[in-house]
């Protein structure tokens, strides 16, 4: 007997009713998007390798799915590599394309290839999966959408306070109240590298100092002496891992931590403008903190960095983030094209919405009502309803065979149906239609336009 098929890990399928959610999700962000002027691209779901390696650290690249070429492609392999089983030099000359990693560098590379079409400042969204080669666990898998928003083309911080209300608005529409937008500066972490006299080891010490929330005080001093850094300079940034009070009071504290650095004065200045606009013009939901442990792992960040964390009753990572990156497209040739963007986590989103059960009852795949079949001739007067029906945007439809009243109220139970619509001999006679409700077995008469008028 065949062996039942699976899928790889890391992936999944959805129901109709897990796509109907996701949509939700999706049509939310996209219409908010729109509102706030961006426009949509899509890009290929497979970029040239030399596109995207190198571009995310060595972690990063180690994370991306690889590509083989095109038929036999050990012929082209370098013999001494194969011999060698050198499989980082190798993978060079069998595998010249690989799946996207995430959305940011192929949008890069789009500006620079369409340059001379495009009007700047250029604000684009794009909605489309990715691919990470990463192990997967709650929330996070090797599969999945990204929802992106940038800005490229343009310096200016009223894009980072726009970009704040985007975080705002958009979870203020799916419900989720108690979001907190933590909010930092690269420029800062540069400036705190400095003063401590760290500043050769500011990767070590940023992505050390990110993860404070997960192993501790202690274990960030633990590996930061790991990675060469001394317990003086660690003496001196002893105030971060206790930094309290409002966002007011933190920058003030920032001010006189950084007074002898001009990179980390900048930051401060940054942070200062962008809270203080975000504070006047004030959130619906979302909370705004300055988080000066927060890093985030990829290289190119240059100004703020965003990270979403969710409402504090649900046990999940961050649901968002993105950051100011002053020449994301220099790497492909084109100088001096600072950008801003955002990205929304559609899957964890997900999780964190269904928990919550904030989905909206509305949210269904199904139709809102079944058309009994009685035969060839019920049939047609059905169809000649259901037709007039779906042009008023109403989800309905006939079941297919002339069976058991019995079966067919059954299936539209399993499928979730609310309603039958019952239309025999009688009921054309009389030109009504009996309407039951399959949830509490209520049953009514109804003309057309009442009909109509039910199932709107």
């Amino acid at each position: 007997m065949a062996s039942k098929p699976s899928i790889p890990k890391g992936t999944r399928d959805f129901s109709p009713a897990e796509v109907a959610k996701r949509q939700y999700i999706i049509q939310t962000i996209k219409s908010n998007f729109e509102k706030f002027g961006f426009q949509p691209i899509e890009t290929p779901s497979f970029e040239n390798s030399d596109t995207l390696m190198g571009k995310y650290g060595e972690e990063g690249d180690r994370l991306i799915f690889k590509i083989l070429n095109s038929g036999d492609y050990l012929s082209k392999a370098n013999a001494t590599h194969l011999e060698n089983k050198d499989s980082l030099k190798l993978t060079a000359s069998i595998s010249e394309k690989a799946l996207r990693y995430d959305l940011t560098v192929p949008f890069a590379r789009y500006v620079v290839q369409h340059q001379s079409e495009i009007e700047f400042p250029f604000k684009r969204y794009q909605i489309q999966p990715v691919w990470r080669a990463d192990r997967p666990q709650k929330g996070r898998f090797r599969e999945f959408f990204q929802c992106d928003a940038d800005v490229v083309g343009s310096k200016s911080l009223w894009q980072e306070v726009e970009l704040v209300q985007l975080y705002d608005t958009v979870f203020t529409a799916l419900g989720l109240e108690g979001v907190t937008i933590k909010i930092n500066n690269r420029k800062i972490l540069s400036g705190i590298a400095e003063v401590i006299g760290a500043s050769d080891k500011l990767i070590d010490f940023t992505v050390a100092l990110d993860k404070l929330d997960k192993i501790g005080e202690d274990g960030v001093k633990k590996e930061m002496i790991e990675k060469g850094i001394s317990e003086e300079a660690i003496a001196k940034v002893q105030p971060l891992f206790s930094f309290t009070g409002t966002i007011a009071e933190k920058i003030n504290q920032l001010s006189q931590l950084l007074s002898a650095s001009v990179e980390g004065m900048k930051g401060v200045e940054e942070l200062q403008f962008i809270c203080e606009k975000v504070t006047q013009l004030g959130l619906a939901t979302a909370q705004l903190d300055l988080d000066v442990t927060l890093a985030r792992g990829l290289n190119y960040y240059t100004g703020a960095i965003f990270e979403i964390a969710p409402p504090k009753t649900v046990s999940m990572g961050s649901i968002g983030g993105g950051g100011r990156y002053d020449d994301l497209t220099g790497i492909f040739g084109l100088k001096n094209m600072s950008g801003v963007g955002i990205s929304f986590g559609l899957d964890r989103i997900y999780l964190v919405v269904e928990e919550l059960g904030l989905f909206p009852d509305t949210v269904s795949a199904t139709s809102k009502a079944l058309f009994v079949n009685y035969g060839e001739t019920e049939a047609f007067v059905a169809m000649q309803t259901i037709q007039k029906l779906r042009a008023e945007g109403i989800k309905v439809e006939l079941y297919p065979d002339a069976v058991k009243m019995g079966k067919q109220l059954q299936y539209a139970d399993k499928r979730g149906i609310g309603y039958a619509v019952i239309l025999g001999a009688q009921e054309i006679e009389s030109k009504t239609f009996a309407l039951k409700n399959l949830s509490t077995g209520e049953q009514v008469f109804l003309d057309y336009e009442g009909l109509k008028n039910h199932l709107l």
